[in-house]
C-alpha cells in the first residue's frame, strides 16, 4: 500500500521560468539517470534480496526517489507555465508534447525499461546502484552549473546530496556483506589469470599504478612474448 503525502520532501520554488533549463531537467525525469531510472531499479531489485535489512534500505530508497521524481516534476511545470508565447518555450519539446514533466529525456527520446540494471545478485545490484547514483550525481552538477535560479539550484543541491547519501548506504550495505572491496561473488571460482595484468596498450610510456604493480597483480609487459 502506498500513501502520498501533497508536501513534497523537500520544498521547490523557483523565481525565474525558464522552459530551455525545463527541457534539460528532463534528463533528469525521463532520462537514463534519472530518478524515475532509480525508483524502479531499487524497487524492482528489493524483490530479490533475502536479506531483510537491505531489502529494506532498497525501498525505502526506492521511494525516496519517487519523491525526487515528483520534484523535477514539480521543477519542470513550474519552468514551463505561463510562458507558452515565448520564443524560448516555442524552441523547446514543450511546443508540441505541453507543459510539465514527459517520459522524455532533454533530447526528447522517450524512457524505457532499458536504463534499468537489476540482475538478482545483491552484490551485483548494490555495484550497479553506486554507479547509478554516480551518474545522477554527475547530471545534477552540470544541471546546478547551468541554472541561474537561486531555488532551483538550491532544489538541485538538495537531490545532489541525496545521491551522495544513497551511495554511501550502499557502500555501508556492501562493506556489511563483505564485498565493499572484494569483487568475487557467486558461486563459480576465477581461473588462474585473475591475478594478472596485461599491457596492451603500447603507445608511448607504459604507466604503472597499484592496479598493475601492487600484490596481488602480476605484471606482463609484453603479452605477445610470455605466450611464445
Amino acid at each position: 500500500m502506498f500513501y502520498h503525502q501533497k508536501e513534497p520532501i523537500h520544498p521547490v520554488n523557483i523565481s525565474e521560468p525558464n522552459p530551455r533549463f525545463a527541457q534539460l531537467l528532463l534528463e533528469q525525469f525521463g532520462g537514463a539517470t534519472g530518478e524515475l531510472s532509480a525508483a524502479l531499479q531499487y524497487w524492482v531489485q528489493s524483490f530479490h534480496v533475502e536479506n531483510a535489512g537491505i531489502r529494506d534500505m532498497l525501498q525505502d530508497i526506492a521511494l525516496e526517489e519517487f519523491s525526487h521524481l515528483e520534484m523535477v516534476g514539480k521543477l519542470i511545470e513550474a519552468h514551463t507555465k505561463n510562458v507558452d508565447q515565448t520564443e524560448a518555450y516555442k524552441s523547446t519539446l514543450f511546443a508540441v508534447r505541453g507543459k510539465g514533466p514527459h517520459f522524455l529525456d532533454s533530447q526528447g527520446t522517450a524512457w524505457t525499461a532499458n536504463y534499468l540494471n537489476e540482475g538478482g545478485d545483491v552484490v551485483r545490484d548494490l555495484r550497479a546502484n553506486i554507479a547509478a547514483e554516480a551518474g545522477a550525481r554527475q547530471t545534477y552538477e552540470e544541471l546546478i552549473k547551468l541554472t541561474t535560479d537561486k531555488g532551483t539550484k538550491e532544489t538541485l543541491v538538495h537531490l545532489l546530496t541525496r545521491e551522495v547519501s544513497h551511495t554511501r548506504m550502499f557502500m555501508k550495505a556492501l562493506d556489511s556483506l563483505g564485498k565493499l572491496t572484494e569483487p568475487l561473488f557467486g558461486s563459480i571460482q576465477p581461473d588462474e589469470t585473475v591475478d594478472i595484468y596485461y599491457n596492451l596498450s603500447t603507445n608511448g610510456k607504459d604507466e604503472r599504478g597499484p592496479w598493475n604493480s601492487e600484490p596481488p597483480f602480476k605484471y606482463i609487459a609484453n603479452p605477445l612474448k610470455s605466450k611464445s
